[in-house]
């Protein structure tokens, strides 16, 4: 979705309806682990009513006020051009002149990092989870619970390259097949033990946490984080199903069921029952449908995962798309959604990330140490950047912003508190993830600015005298030359591209029609209006012309240049050649050198940009030039000298 277009009632439930395996997968298989993690983690609770009722209310609240009150019906506001995420409000804030937006642009970046870490986490802790309850319906089988859950995980990410489409299709309805199922189990429940609505009340679990030690609450508090993790994945998956489709799936049945499913699981709790393998989820099931309910939540955290790791690929996409991330191998999964895409590099990192995981935690009740402290930070940041986005952008007053942002910063901060005491037992996991990332985009801004200002610095003459030179040729080459060009040339004052330079030296020729073209990745998700920017500098019909072009893409969109100049030899005013397989296409590709430097952190921050450079798709290659047009590459010497 687009952000502008109006969709009928049946469109929107349908969105709704394929938001539930996209967008709450991760949230709607929490119920799995999350109180589980409460009263046999590292808190251990003991399991008496006041506990019990006392945790479900906290865990109501939490859902309630994070993700209803603060995603659903605020985060959800906050679109750039139709899209969400933290790198939409990276575009949104990035250019604003304000005291601390450097840092909280910063803290964006660190925050896209620490979704990375999640990527990497949701699909050990949601797969091995499932998988656990096979210890339930057979204990003897406990032994593999990790090979099971690597091998799913192998076959997860091997058919990623073969796309999501046909496997997204069976998401809604396997998701709603589970929501209601555990609606129904706790409802059951709920109908036998209806004393656990109490909990409703907020008192009890104020005064739960006011008579519970300062230590045990935070470790509460860091395993009730599990029950809202996956609700940024709403504001981050808004671009593809429209912010009223993802509340009408919330409302009309994800909440729902997430709250008879946790209410549930508190009044079981109240019975009594035997809890079998300290698990209370698969305790809850009878024994004729223990089986098909294991089945059936294996395949939820299967989309749970898969919903990550494309949100991996998409993050990845836009990273690069800012100029944030060196240019990755991007695939195209499906001819006529340019969003469906796959990154090798990406995939198998986080492949690699999950099969390591499993290794080292063994069991979810570990792995569950190291959740939690991303989505945590994720969810502050975020808060913090609403308080700008409703001032500057929703014009309200700093008293309106701050008096609903401020205690939903500090629910936040508690809670990123909470799982702070995460840090050894795992929780040092998405942080490293999250420094790694926010260091390599760092690098990679660092290095890029070093090139362009080796490239600007390159002497040339300017396009007024380039014309005039034009003017006097009386033979041309025949074919048309296009030059790729670091930045856009818009006056008769501006330098001319060193390419065209190093062309003018070597062939001492000029073309009969010669063009530059700039690329510019926008901090829009998509450019619906104003693709092509074009500046004529000369046009004669004899000795041909010297046109530049600006050629505009969003950060959510496929820079195909290939297609471009097909749509550009077509433009109303460009006169040239209409097929772009006459073209010739030059493009530069720096060689880095380290020269006279001793500094050991410069060298090894020099050392780091050139091996994201080396493993980086090259521009042509980013760009789709070379499968039409010719294409001929000039290689630039780039030299890194440490100011003294």
């Amino acid at each position: 979705m687009h952000g502008h277009k109006k969709l009928t009632l049946t469109q929107q439930l349908l969105l709704a309806f394929g938001a539930l395996g996209v967008v709450y997968g991760d949230i709607g298989t929490s119920p799995l682990y999350a109180i589980k993690e409460i009263f046999f983690g590292h808190a251990k609770l003991a399991v008496n009513p006041t506990t019990v009722i006392g945790v479900t209310s906290i865990v109501f609240w939490a859902l309630t006020l994070i993700v209803t009150v603060k995603y659903v019906f605020l985060v959800l506001r906050a679109d750039n051009d139709g899209e969400g995420g933290v790198f939409a409000l990276y575009g949104l804030l990035e250019n604003l002149k304000l005291p601390g937006i450097a840092l909280l642009t910063a803290l964006l970046i660190l925050a896209a990092g620490l979704l990375f870490g999640d990527g990497v986490i949701t699909p050990a802790i949601s797969v091995i989870s499932a998988v656990e309850g096979a210890q339930v319906a057979a204990p003897a089988l406990g032994q593999f619970v990790i090979p099971i859950t690597i091998v799913i995980l192998t076959g997860l990410f091997f058919i990623q390259r073969k796309g999501t489409d046909q496997i997204g299709k069976l998401f809604g309805p396997i998701i709603a097949i589970w929501f209601i199922s555990i609606a129904v189990l706790g409802g059951g429940y709920i109908v036998q033990f209806p004393q656990i609505l109490v909990a409703l009340n907020p008192l009890y679990a104020v005064s739960f946490l006011l008579h519970t030690p300062f230590h045990t609450t935070l470790l509460i508090l860091g395993s009730v984080m599990l029950v809202v993790t996956g609700g940024e994945a709403m504001y981050a998956d808004m671009g593809h199903f429209g912010r009223s489709a993802i509340r009408i799936s919330w409302f009309g049945l994800t909440y729902i069921a997430l709250l008879l499913s946790y209410f549930g699981q508190g009044a079981f709790l109240l019975s009594g029952k035997a809890i079998i393998a300290e698990n209370i989820f698969y305790s809850m099931v009878p024994s004729m449908f223990l089986i098909p309910m294991i089945i059936l939540a294996t395949l939820a955290t299967i989309i749970a995962s898969q919903a990550l790791i494309t949100g991996a690929f998409s993050l990845a996409s836009q990273a690069v798309g800012l100029g944030l991330f060196p240019l990755l191998k991007r695939i195209n999964t499906h001819a006529a959604h340019a969003g469906q895409i796959y990154l090798p590099m990406v995939n198998w990192s986080l492949y690699v990330g999950c099969v390591l995981l499993v290794l080292m935690f063994k069991n979810s009740t570990n792995l569950a140490a190291a959740y939690g402290l991303a989505v945590s930070g994720v969810m502050l940041v975020t808060t913090l950047s609403m308080i700008v986005i409703s001032q500057k952008f929703w014009k309200w007053n700093q008293w309106l912003s701050l008096s609903i942002f401020l205690p939903l910063a500090a629910i936040d901060f508690v809670f990123l508190s909470a799982n702070s005491l995460k840090i050894f037992q795992g929780g040092y996991v998405p942080l490293l993830i999250g420094l790694a990332i926010l260091f390599t985009m760092q690098t990679w801004r660092w290095g890029r600015k070093i090139v362009a200002r080796t490239y600007a610095q390159i002497p040339s003459m300017t396009i007024k005298e380039l014309v005039a030179i034009k003017k006097q040729q009386t033979q041309f080459l025949p074919r048309p030359i296009v030059i790729m060009t670091p930045e856009f040339v818009s006056k008769k004052t501006d330098k001319v591209p060193f390419l065209e330079e190093i062309f003018w030296e070597r062939y001492g020729m000029m073309p009969k029609h010669l063009l530059f073209i700039n690329v510019s990745m926008e901090d829009e998700p998509y450019c619906y209006e104003g693709r092509y920017e074009v500046t004529k500098f000369y046009e004669d019909e004899q000795k041909g012309s010297i046109i530049s072009v600006l050629v505009r893409f969003g950060f959510m969109e496929d820079p195909n240049v290939e297609d471009v100049l097909e749509g550009v030899a077509a433009h109303e005013h460009i006169n040239i050649d209409q097929d772009p397989e006459h073209w010739q296409v030059h493009i530069a590709q720096e060689r880095i050198f380290l020269i006279n430097t001793k500094g050991f952190l410069y060298r090894m921050r020099f050392y780091f940009f050139r091996l994201l450079l080396r493993n980086a798709t090259t521009f042509d290659h980013y760009l789709k030039l070379g499968k039409r047009v010719r294409l001929s590459i000039e290689s630039i010497p780039v030299r890194f000298e440490e100011k003294k």
